[in-house]
């Protein structure tokens, strides 16, 4: 279904003169599968993911992007709140709308998975093209039924990583423009949650696992952390220690330990039963405001997309009913008989303040705010019950048994049981790799001395352009920077590397190799490649960043 809707939509574009067939030269990067001009790149490297880029060259379909720049910039003027968090928009027209839009490659013809171009089939239909158009091809757009379509779209949000805002703000607006649809009313931009100081990466070896986290904390204390720990607008930070101080300080104390007390004195004074006696003072109020109060909080965080802070806004509210016991110290009313009245609203207050601070809890810790519920012999409330206090039904029974809903950790302990974890993890992933990995045997040459090894010159060089040598069918000519110098190397790799693919690349290369002409074109070195018993070969590239000319030795 999506397969054929792209293909109506490719042929749209080209019918209304949106695409167009040309050729395109500029720096790629491969894990971003996007072109960038000389001025996007950081340090020469990619803008989005800091790796490295490559010269390609390539027949392809372009967008005119051009051609609604300035429909683009007058819809933003028109919707200043379209792009959230606002850097995020000061940074698109910085690096990319103010110093012109450049035409988007929409085709690719060095793979041929995908969706190919109806009319052209030696191109595939290029990832953002492809991709975005799954938001309304999804939902029916182009087909029999767009019922849902209809229904649906535009978007009120989208809510995506900030290292796809380009495209989402720029491309897929200009692809509905042309399309002549209505535009998503809003797209943020969320941070990053990074792991000490960086993105986690499997290569770093920082990762940290979700099921890792769920077996040690439970999905609803995860679920507060990420959501609670991530900023609106900058990077938010996750630690094992991170972890363990919010779990015991906000979900054990704050939330735990206030429901706890709140149902063991309800049992030990009244035998579990919740009664408003009505007598009241100065305290009361206070906390029926607060109370009241935080659902328009967290309504207006939510409508500004500030969901920590919402978060935040809730645990105050349990922090004022913890607040509340100290101001009322329900203990020493207990010891009056007189004052059996007063307790009796004390409790009745606390457990309501809950009661509704779970019911705006449970979009966020949807079990946990079950669980209370459950505890209090209450339910959830609806918006509309939440702008009233008093709706817990007075002569209600709480659980004689309450349970406890996050238990305090030691840092030490979960330590311990993460440094178990990983090594359980990497134990099998070693003992797999020694099993599983082939081993290939050779012909011995010759022993060496070592003077004879001394004669041979190893260093890191850095392919700096790379063409086919014409009239072979196997030979690459690479010009291969080795400190100061260039080399001209010839290589017999063309069956395994295209010359789009070399440039850029480091490799380890034999210097001093006397110069010699292969299909008549000058070789002054060597590229160190392994071999497979298929045949197969790889590079030898540094395995840590080195600089051009660095020694092998």
């Amino acid at each position: 279904r999506h397969t054929k809707i792209v293909e109506k939509i490719f042929d749209r574009f080209m019918e209304q003169g949106d695409i167009y067939k040309g050729e395109y030269e500029g720096w790629y990067c491969m894990p971003c599968e996007t072109y960038f001009t000389e001025t996007q790149l950081v340090d020469g490297k990619c803008p989005d993911c800091g790796r490295e880029v490559k010269k390609m060259k390539e027949e392809s379909y372009f967008f005119n992007m051009k051609k609604y720049q300035k429909r683009l910039e007058e819809f933003y003027e028109q919707n200043p709140d379209f792009i959230k968090p606002e850097s995020r928009k000061n940074e698109l027209f910085n690096n990319f709308i103010k110093p012109g839009l450049e035409d988007l490659c929409v085709t690719r013809t060095t793979f041929d998975w995908g969706i190919k171009v109806p009319k052209d089939p030696k191109h595939v239909i290029y990832v953002w093209l492809d991709a975005l158009t799954n938001y309304i091809t999804a939902l029916g757009y182009m087909s029999d039924d767009d019922t849902l379509f209809k229904k649906y779209w535009p978007a009120d949000l989208h809510l995506i990583g900030k290292d796809i805002i380009r495209f989402h703000t720029i491309y897929w607006p200009i692809f509905l423009m042309a399309l002549d649809l209505p535009l998503p009313k809003q797209v943020f931009g969320h941070p990053w949650l990074l792991q000490g100081d960086g993105k986690m990466s499997k290569s770093k070896g920082n990762v940290i696992y979700a099921d890792d986290l769920v077996d040690l904390f439970g999905v609803d204390a995860v679920r507060y952390f990420v959501l609670h720990e991530m900023p609106f607008e900058n990077d938010g930070v996750i630690t094992w220690d991170l972890l363990v101080e919010r779990m015991n300080s906000d979900l054990a104390n704050t939330l735990g330990n206030l429901v706890n007390r709140t149902i063991s004195m309800s049992n030990k004074y009244f035998g579990g039963v919740v009664a408003n006696s009505g007598v009241t003072d100065g305290f009361d109020k206070n906390l029926m405001d607060v109370a009241l109060d935080t659902k328009h909080k967290v309504i207006k965080c939510m409508s500004k997309l500030r969901v920590a802070d919402a978060m935040t806004e809730i645990f105050n509210l349990f922090k004022r009913c913890n607040k509340y016991i100290d101001e009322t110290m329900p203990w020493a009313l207990a010891k009056d008989p007189a004052k059996q009245d007063r307790l009796a609203t004390v409790l009745y207050n606390l457990v309501e303040s809950i009661t509704i601070g779970a019911s705006l809890l449970s979009p966020f810790m949807p079990e946990t705010a079950e669980r209370i519920f459950a505890q209090l012999n209450s339910s959830e409330r609806t918006m509309d019950e939440l702008e009233m206090f008093g709706l817990y039904e007075s002569g209600k029974k709480v659980t004689d048994k309450p349970e406890i809903l996050f238990a305090r950790l030691d840092a030490k302990e979960v330590q311990a049981k993460v440094d178990k974890m990983n090594a359980s993890r990497q134990a099998p992933a070693e003992e797999e790799k020694k099993d599983d990995e082939p081993v290939i045997d050779i012909e011995p040459k010759e022993e060496i001395t070592f003077d004879d090894f001394e004669k041979m010159q190893f260093q890191v060089g850095e392919i700096i352009a790379c063409e086919e040598v014409k009239k072979s069918k196997k030979l690459l000519c690479s010009q291969v920077k080795i400190g100061s110098q260039v080399k001209q190397i010839v290589s017999g790799i063309k069956k395994h590397y295209s010359a789009e693919e070399m440039v850029g690349k480091k490799v380890m290369v034999l210097v001093n190799l006397k110069p010699a002409k292969l299909a008549g074109v000058l070789s002054e070195g060597m590229l160190l490649c392994a071999e497979d018993e298929n045949g197969e070969l790889s590079l030898m590239v540094p395995e840590k960043k080195m600089p051009a000319g660095a020694e092998i030795c």
